[in-house]
C-alpha cells in the first residue's frame, strides 16, 4: 500500500481537502510546470494513451482527475460522442472549461466536480475511463479503483498514465539527481506554494508503480494488465480492462 503523503503535513484537513485545496492553488501555473517538469514529453505520453484508446473505439469515455482538462480534449481523437472530465478541483475545471470553449468542444467534453472515491455515476456506464497523472492523489487508492471498476462497461478499458521510478543504471541515478536537485529549483520558479510541491515530488516518489501497481489492479479485478515505461521508466501508461 502506498504511503500517505499529504500537502500540508500540518493541516487539520483530510487528504482529500488538502489535494482540493492545493489544486485550486496551483491551477493557473500547473500547466507551465507539466511541460517544464517532463521538457515537453507529457504531451507524448498523453498522445500514447490516445492512440491505445483510438483502437478501442470508445463511444463514451471518463477521464478522472482531468484537471485543466488536456488528456480530455486529447481524447476527442478516439472518435468519442461522449467525454466527461471529473475533477476535485474547482480552481483546474475552471481553467479546462475555458480551454475546452475555445475549441469549441462544449458539445462533446463536458467537465464536472466529483470525487474518484464516490463516482456520481451508475454501475456499466462507460467504454473507457483514463486517469493521467492523479491516482497517487486519492485519499483511499483501492477504493477509487473499484468505483472506476464499477462505472467501467464489462470489457472496457481502464488506461493510467502516471510517474514512476526508473530502477536501471544510470537512468535511476539520472532520476535521483534530478528530483533532488532540480525539481527544486523548478518548483520555486513556478509554485508558490511550495508545500504544494513537494507533495508533488514525494508522493510520485512513493507511489506503488510498476508490477506493485499492477497486483493491486488485479486485486480489484481488472484483468489483461499491461505496464509499459515510458522514457526510461519515468512514468508507466497501465492498460487493463474489465
Amino acid at each position: 500500500m502506498a504511503e500517505k503523503i499529504t500537502p500540508y503535513k500540518d493541516s487539520q484537513l483530510g487528504k482529500k481537502e488538502q489535494v482540493t485545496k492545493m489544486f485550486d492553488a496551483i491551477s493557473g501555473n500547473y500547466d507551465g510546470l507539466n511541460r517544464v517538469i517532463s521538457f515537453g514529453i507529457d504531451i507524448k505520453w498523453r498522445k500514447r494513451v490516445v492512440s491505445i484508446l483510438t483502437k478501442k473505439q470508445p463511444q463514451t469515455i471518463l477521464d478522472i482527475a482531468t484537471g485543466t482538462g488536456d488528456l480530455a480534449i486529447n481524447l476527442v481523437k478516439t472518435g468519442a460522442k461522449n467525454i466527461i472530465g471529473l475533477d476535485i478541483s474547482p480552481g483546474m475545471l475552471e481553467i479546462g472549461k475555458k480551454k475546452v470553449a475555445e475549441k469549441k468542444l462544449d458539445s462533446t467534453i463536458e467537465m464536472v466536480v466529483g470525487d474518484s472515491e464516490n463516482l456520481p455515476f451508475n454501475e456499466n456506464t462507460f467504454d473507457a475511463i483514463t486517469v493521467a497523472f492523479g491516482v497517487r492523489n486519492f485519499e483511499n487508492l483501492e477504493k477509487g479503483l473499484s468505483e472506476i471498476y464499477r462505472v467501467l462497461k464489462p470489457s472496457g478499458t481502464f488506461v493510467v498514465l502516471e510517474t514512476s521510478v526508473p530502477t536501471k543504471t544510470p537512468y535511476k541515478q539520472g532520476y535521483s539527481f534530478y528530483t533532488k536537485n532540480i525539481l527544486p529549483l523548478i518548483g520555486k520558479i513556478f509554485s508558490k506554494d511550495q508545500s504544494a510541491y513537494s507533495y508533488l515530488c514525494e508522493s510520485a516518489s512513493v507511489f506503488p508503480h510498476g508490477k506493485a501497481f499492477n497486483n493491486i489492479l488485479d486485486k480489484i479485478g481488472f484483468i489483461g494488465i499491461e505496464n509499459r515505461p515510458q522514457t526510461f521508466g519515468v512514468a508507466s501508461i497501465y492498460v487493463a480492462t474489465k
